[in-house]
């Protein structure tokens, strides 16, 4: 094991020490929601030197940092550093001192990502990469969140987020890239952590963390962690989130050859959502941003998730590991929302005269519902293999996926009522009669088989070469009429190759080649209209360049690439009952980050990306030339820390930048208006001292300068973003 302990960014490292390393020491290296270090050792003075590296697989940064070092997919066998591909992790100590409390805040400062509202049918977390949509490449500790909910991350031990097409390790989706959410796991040092927090926009929360091993019963351990979280939105005085989370978790083997890990994660919500303000010609209505022009006692969303998750590893010898992990998920939501919208006036939605005051400007209460139930079943086998021919080493990865996942969403329509724009005045626990208008079902069953081997040529050269073969079964179904039943079967290979070279041991630049795919089904939304689409295609050619410097302290990135989407699906002009693969996007491509401590006491997270996406091909000639939906030229984000030489206290803060971005790509039928919010950019602050040995105090505040912006598109609305809003927690270690 000493070997283990004098682990380097630059040393090969075979599969099981991978494996061997995550058990031994638990996984978790980094902090709680709490904002205390998950281990003892990592309770060090400011200026301590940076903790050492772990092997493949471990959740790797500094004690208590920002820096990650290693990613925790199976499937990605080299450190960050070697890793030809753009990747960015938010790791615990990050999330706790943004003092963040959804996943949709984690990823607000992740350069290159941009959120949005959810469509009719897909609540929850909603957002693009890179100018694509990737509302359905949520992962789990690497296998399919895909349910449509309110991601809390109370049981999260990092965030990462992968960029460009990744269909080689996941399969179907993943366009402009994908969100992996890597949970926290049992180990065998006893924690117990807690934390209170209560905030000026009406929130109460309160986490816990508990780590035990079980005594006699060498190597086993359990983790307990849960949320209880009740608030609001600053700015917006009806909108109401209520989450209730636990995460339980068995270990054994922990250090051994074989480990078994049993995990189960719950999280429900009942909220008051609001659907913001309607478009007026284009732009944000201009009115009180606090208006609600829903129901207040009558508009909710509620979700249920049940997520069991059982994970095998065994060593057979310091060169093979493999790993089986299955999964079975049940993500279950019923919905009634009001959406505000501008029609009547003209011929097309969102017009209204010139001439026409606000004051007599109607607002019609378009009423979303519906009721569904998502499953998953998912079994993913991993083999791990390091072995040389002749002077080259490999590090290959091969395995076998096979899913299934069901949704069987049941719509409803009600009356669409007016209110006024200028004073909405109903919102009492009026309730709008539901007529069901649609019951469906979607099943999918997918098949893959794969291989990715990275080739050390000598200490300066590796060579990536990964294959896949996705099959994508589908099948719909409707029993109100219209009726339908259809089906959809897609054979797809995925692709990638990279070239890495290592000038010096600490850098590297990199040149690489990757495809994806999406299937008409992708989102468990095939429908009459689209079963006789083939799948969207997606390729991306990016070059780049790694730096860990200051004695591999500081972590700097760049990258610049290329991503196309060929053939996207378009309503056709000639039937608009039915779509057409016709379309092509691009996006061209820059982007920088830097990561980790620039002296022992600063440490900084940063990073911008410019995008310069285009609608390059379309039926609809004038959707030419426009960004597609959500996708900003400019995004950046900074946020640091500095633990200052008194009595323990740390202060920092950060800045968000969104540049201006488009609802959809297409004018407002029968104009030439575009949907368009305008920038924006919003700053935070933070500071946290030590009360005692056992209790830290700490303080957020969001939205610095009140700035009123906006922070989720759709065609049909727009919401604002949260007003200025102060957090104040209170985080317990015993």
């Amino acid at each position: 094991m000493s070997k283990l302990a004098d682990a380097n960014p630059v040393i090969d490292r075979a599969p099981r020490l991978a494996r061997v390393t995550r058990a031994a020491m638990g996984v978790a290296i980094g902090t709680t929601a709490t904002g205390f270090d998950r281990h003892a050792e990592a309770q060090t003075a400011p200026d301590t030197q940076l903790a050492p590296v772990t092997a493949v697989g471990a959740v790797a940064h500094p004690t208590g940092g920002y820096q990650v070092t290693m990613p925790t997919i199976d499937k990605l066998t080299q450190p960050l550093l070697d890793t030809p591909q753009s990747i960015s992790v938010q790791p615990r100590a990050l999330l706790d001192d943004k003092g963040v409390t959804t996943l949709r805040d984690a990823l607000r400062d992740v350069p290159g990502v941009s959120l949005q509202a959810g469509e009719g049918g897909q609540q929850g977390d909603n957002l693009s990469i890179r100018g694509f949509n990737a509302q359905n490449d949520f992962y789990l500790d690497g296998m399919h969140d895909f349910g449509s909910y309110y991601r809390d991350p109370f049981n999260l031990e990092s965030v990462e987020v992968l960029k460009g097409p990744s269909s080689i390790l996941f399969g179907r989706g993943s366009t402009g890239g994908i969100i992996n959410q890597v949970s926290k796991q049992a180990q065998l040092d006893p924690v117990t952590t807690a934390s209170v927090a209560f905030g000026t926009d009406g929130t109460k929360r309160t986490t816990f963390d508990m780590d035990r091993a079980i005594p006699g019963v060498t190597g086993a351990a359990i983790h307990l962690n849960g949320m209880i979280d009740d608030g609001g939105v600053a700015g917006q005085d009806y909108t109401k989130n209520r989450r209730f989370g636990l995460a339980p978790e068995l270990a054994f083997g922990l250090g051994t050859d074989t480990r078994v890990k049993l995990s189960y994660f719950h999280q429900q919500s009942y909220d008051t959502p609001s659907y913001g303000l309607p478009w007026i010609n284009g732009k944000p209505a201009p009115v009180n941003t606090s208006n609600f022009y829903g129901y207040s006692q009558s508009d909710y969303f509620r979700s249920n998730v049940d997520v069991g998750t059982i994970r095998v590893e065994h060593d057979f010898n310091d060169n093979v590991t493999v790993t089986n992990q299955l999964r079975y998920g049940s993500y279950q939501r019923s919905i009634a929302v009001t959406e505000p919208l501008i029609t009547g006036y003209t011929a097309s939605q969102d017009i209204v005269p010139a001439t026409l005051p606000l004051s007599s400007t109607l607002v019609h209460q378009h009423v979303i519902a519906l009721s569904s139930r998502e499953t998953t079943l998912d079994n993913d086998t991993d083999v791990n293999l390091h072995f040389k021919t002749g002077p080259v080493s490999h590090d290959l990865v091969t395995g076998i996926e096979v899913s299934r996942q069901t949704s069987d969403p049941t719509r409803y329509v009600g009356t669409q009522a007016t209110v006024s724009l200028l004073t909405p005045t109903t919102l009492s626990s009026s309730v709008y009669p539901l007529t069901v208008s649609s019951i469906a079902g979607n099943t999918a069953n997918a098949y893959a088989v794969y291989a990715t081997d990275t080739i050390k040529i000598g200490d300066k050269l590796q060579v990536i070469g990964g294959w896949r073969f996705d099959r994508y079964d589908s099948t719909y179904h409707q029993i109100v009429a219209p009726v339908a039943h259809v089906t959809r079967d897609d054979d797809m290979p995925s692709w990638r190759a990279a070239i890495v070279y290592k000038p010096v041991p600490n850098a590297s630049v990199y040149a690489s080649y990757g495809t994806s795919f999406d299937p008409s089904a992708e989102a468990l939304s095939l429908t009459a209209s689209t079963a006789a689409v083939a799948p969207e295609k997606s390729t991306n050619y990016e070059i780049g360049g790694k730096w860990d410097t200051l004695d591999s302290k500081l972590s700097l990135t760049t990258a610049l690439y290329r991503l196309a989407m060929t053939n996207v699906r378009e309503t056709s002009l000639v039937d608009p009952t039915t779509s057409i693969l016709a379309g092509d996007y691009r996006v061209y491509g820059f982007e920088v980050g830097v990561t980790g401590h620039i002296t022992p006491r600063l440490q900084i997270f940063a990073g911008y990306s410019y995008n310069d996406a285009e609608v390059v091909a379309s039926p609809n000639i004038n959707e030419l030339g426009h960004q597609p939906p959500n996708a900003p030229k400019h995004t950046f984000s900074t946020f640091i820390e500095y633990k200052t030489p008194w009595y323990g206290i740390e202060v920092g803060g950060g800045v968000n930048l969104v540049s201006s971005r488009t609802a959809s790509s297409l004018p407002v039928t029968g104009t030439t208006i575009i949907e368009r919010a305008p920038g924006y950019t919003i700053g935070q602050l933070f500071a946290k001292a030590p009360i005692n040995d056992h209790i830290t105090a700490q303080v957020n505040i969001t939205n610095i300068s009140d700035e009123t912006y906006y922070d989720g598109l759709h065609p049909g609305h727009i919401i604002t973003g949260a007003a200025r809003a102060a957090l104040f927690t209170l985080n317990f270690k015993l």
